[in-house]
């Protein structure tokens, strides 16, 4: 899943009873973040689900009739404990042979307790039969502060009043399934399914599995029978009811499917064209092809997860839709490739509790990365991989952050932050660096198949990774999976007398453990690149180097796989030019850039042309807002150098920003420019440009605003403003 991301406290492990409470007589408020999480008690294996559901738009009901085949996991057993949440019951039997067995049951409008007939044993089956109704709409959503409602099965516009469309979709995670079926709701369950739609005929329908047949009733409605012929957790079910469009693809034999708004169908291929090459790239990188039987994405209104990773059937909130001008300026490929590697890690083997998340999420977001890595080059990677790492250090204070697999928090949903998603994946990567890609991807097939249709923790990845590699991988996970935070490296250099001496303070919080990290050094000496390893074990160390001369520039970390921070003592805008120019990685020319944003000195101003010329549009970008155009030395190359960004650069927000950064000069030479953006498709350049006019003449820039039709106005009304207020 896509989303956004809290902060998180982790408290202690054990949870501490106060006497006081029987002495009192009374029932204290219990401090759910010292709860321990343990992975769900399995007293029955879900095996089928069968399901025949219809809606009432009106009253905003689910009519369901349930065939719920189980056994009992290991010990034999007369009851059973399904979660239902705000339903009615009109009849709860179990099926022998033909005939149906009525049963008693309990209810208290979130489980269901039933009797069973007669006690059964771990190598018998049987069958439920549930008639119900469920009323998402009338719960109280129980709703965390990442994902925002609970309530499992939504109604979009049922009444059918304006231009919004009429949609049902569902969205299950963490446990909200059990509100539109009685369900044993857990991440560690896993069950096959058919599920029959009842819908009105004019509405498409999308669930997991394969369309298997249609039927036109005389009523005017149709009934779609999907089915899912491999088993999945209860919270990857997933519907869709509305008037969509269908553009089918494939790869691999399979379909390969995109459901969209009708105004949206002439864009399905652009919005989702890489689609079949991502499952092309991650099936061969697993070596584990696409599992399912088929992929399909739907864009749905009013969805407020970001993205959802149903097992065969992605739910995308709309977003993700564009027009092909609108992709001119943006596209969610990031999202789209989050979400398809969850079909192996989340979907095909599934974190076995909320505790464990990062075997979901921390995958999903690490394949983000290597996608673009693929996509775009290692170039490309590093920009992903560090926009990980940042989006972690906001999330940490002096080191201080939650730990990965942690078994304490009080609301499941509050487990999709940036410890699950960012830290996770920084933390796999390094991992992948350690060992080195043939015996880290190798260790990832061993751990997908091994665990195949089941649900997994960091320690069977551990298990895997030893398999493969022979090591004891244990004070990695220890280290990364078990305890909080992260390094702080305070780094200072020294050279005399032949000899460079590296001294690291690891300078995070007193509370926060002390790292075990090895490390690799780049000393460039001469124009030569010198590279030693070093191993971080301590709070305060030195290291000792011989070298010919003192080095120009000292690289640690080059490969930029610390999950933490590095802070070098006493560096100069010189290092930071010679820096960006002769150790080139993502990760030392954003530092670089980011530097001269700050400085005004000579060598800054350089480091920023440099950047406008960089390959990454971000840095462009920077480069742009943050160059002096009063800089005499300079400014005539830098100017130079905007104006071709604006006329030609091929990323749109790049344009914008040169376009307006000109603007901010005044010269009459450049109103032109402003004009002739007015023109282009793009709506950042024309947002820039009105945005520019402004500058020259105002008057003129509230008229050409006039002259655009409605719906580029829409789009470029607030993006005006933002370049507005750019200096």
């Amino acid at each position: 899943m896509k989303n956004h991301f809290l902060k998180y406290t982790f408290l202690g492990l054990v949870l501490l009873m106060s006497p006081k409470i029987e002495a009192q007589n009374k029932v204290e408020k219990v401090d759910e973040l010292s709860i321990y999480r343990a992975t769900p008690l399995k007293t029955h294996d879900l095996i089928h689900t069968k399901l025949e559901v219809s809606f009432d738009y009106g009253k905003r009901y689910l009519y369901g009739k349930e065939w719920i085949t189980l056994k009992p996991h290991f010990y034999e057993t007369d009851s059973l404990k399904l979660d239902a949440k705000g339903m009615d019951f009109k009849e709860i039997a179990i099926i022998d042979g033909k005939k149906s067995i009525p049963l008693r049951y309990k209810y208290d409008n979130e489980e269901l307790s039933i009797a069973l007939n007669r006690k059964y044993k771990r190598t018998e089956k049987y069958t439920i039969f549930i008639n119900y109704i469920a009323k998402p709409a009338e719960l109280k959503s129980k709703a965390g502060e990442s994902i925002t409602n609970s309530n499992g099965l939504y109604f979009i516009n049922p009444d059918g009043k304006g231009d919004k469309p009429t949609q049902i979709w569902t969205q299950g995670e963490t446990e909200a399934s059990s509100c539109w079926f009685p369900t044993i709701d857990k991440p560690n369950q896993k069950t096959t399914s058919e599920i029959a739609m009842t819908v009105e005929a004019k509405y498409t329908t999308l669930t997991n599995g394969k369309l298997t047949s249609q039927k036109v009733n005389k009523d005017g409605t149709r009934t779609d029978v999907w089915k899912m012929e491999q088993p999945n957790a209860p919270y990857l079910f997933m519907m869709a009811v509305g008037d969509f469009k269908v553009y089918k693809d494939s790869y691999n034999g399979k379909e390969v499917s995109y459901y969209l708004e009708p105004k949206y169908a002439p864009y399905a291929k652009q919005i989702f064209y890489k689609t079949p090459d991502m499952m092309n790239f991650y099936g061969k990188m697993l070596g584990v092809e696409y599992p399912w039987a088929k992929y399909a994405q739907i864009v749905v209104k009013d969805y407020f997860g970001g993205a959802m990773e149903n097992t065969s059937a992605t739910v995308h909130g709309e977003y993700v839709q564009k027009t092909e001008r609108e992709l001119l300026d943006d596209n969610q490929e990031s999202t789209i490739a989050h979400e398809l590697f969850h079909q192996w890690f989340g979907d095909y083997v599934t974190a076995e509790s909320w505790s464990n998340l990062t075997m979901n999420e921390s995958f999903a977001t690490f394949g983000e990365v290597l996608w673009h890595g693929h996509d775009a080059g290692q170039d490309a990677e590093d920009r992903s991989r560090y926009e990980k790492l940042q989006n972690y250090l906001r999330s940490q204070k002096n080191g201080d952050s939650p730990i990965l697999a942690r078994f304490h928090y009080k609301n499941a949903d509050d487990m999709f932050d940036n410890i699950s998603y960012s830290k996770g994946s920084i933390i796999l990567y390094a991992m992948k660096n350690q060992m080195g890609d043939e015996a880290f991807f190798k260790g990832l097939n061993h751990y997908l198949t091994t665990n195949a249709y089941k649900s997994g923790e960091p320690h069977q990845l551990r298990l895997s990774m030893e398999e493969v590699t022979g090591k004891d991988w244990l004070p990695y996970f220890d280290q990364w999976y078990y305890n909080a935070g992260s390094p702080i490296l305070d780094v200072t250099y020294r050279y005399a007398n032949g000899k460079i001496i590296i001294t690291i303070n690891q300078s995070q919080d007193s509370a926060v453990q002390t790292f075990t990290l090895p490390l690799k050094v780049d000393f460039y000496v001469n124009g030569t690149k010198i590279r030693k390893d070093i191993l971080i074990d301590k709070r305060q160390q030195s290291f000792t180097f011989d070298l010919p001369s003192k080095p120009e520039f000292i690289d640690l970390d080059p490969d930029k796989i610390l999950v933490g921070e590095v802070k070098v003592d006493k560096k100069s805008a010189a290092d930071y030019l010679y820096q960006y120019k002769n150790a080139p990685s993502y990760y030392n020319r954003i530092e670089a850039i980011k530097f001269a944003s700050k400085d005004r000195s000579q060598e800054s101003q350089l480091i920023l042309l440099e950047g406008l010329k960089d390959q990454q549009e971000d840095l462009r970008v920077l480069s742009i807002k943050s160059i002096d155009l009063n800089e005499k030395q300079t400014k005539d190359q830098v100017l130079k150098t905007l104006l071709d960004i604006a006329k030609n650069d091929k990323k749109t927000i790049a344009r914008a920003n040169a376009i307006v950064k000109l603007a901010s000069t005044g010269d009459a030479s450049y109103k032109s420019l402003m004009e002739e953006s007015i023109k282009e498709q793009s709506y950042n350049v024309i947002a820039a440009g009105l945005a520019g006019l402004t500058k020259y003449a105002a008057a003129e820039a509230d008229k050409a605003l006039a002259s655009l039709d409605d719906d580029t106005q829409k789009h470029v009304t607030p993006l005006m403003k933002r370049f507005s207020s750019q200096k």
